[in-house]
């Protein structure tokens, strides 16, 4: 019971030059997409950028408070 060699065929996919057209799916109906996420998401998303824009605002006015300190 030797080992014979089995031939495979292989298959090589590969892209036209006259059609790059790689991802016209991604494009299609954009705002609608965002739309649908973020209606779907909101909740998180006001979870998660409410604290990071506080934060920045924050920030913001201590510095320029800062700034200010000095002239009086």
């Amino acid at each position: 019971m030797g080992k014979q060699p089995v031939k495979l065929k292989a298959v090589v996919y590969a892209l036209s030059p006259f059609q790059q057209k790689i991802m016209p799916g991604l494009w299609k109906d954009l705002p609608g997409k965002i739309h649908h996420k973020v209606s779907e998401n909101w909740i998180s998303a006001t979870l998660l950028l409410g604290p990071l824009i506080g934060t920045y605002a924050y920030v913001q006015h201590f510095l320029e408070k800062e700034k200010l300190e000095h002239r009086y």
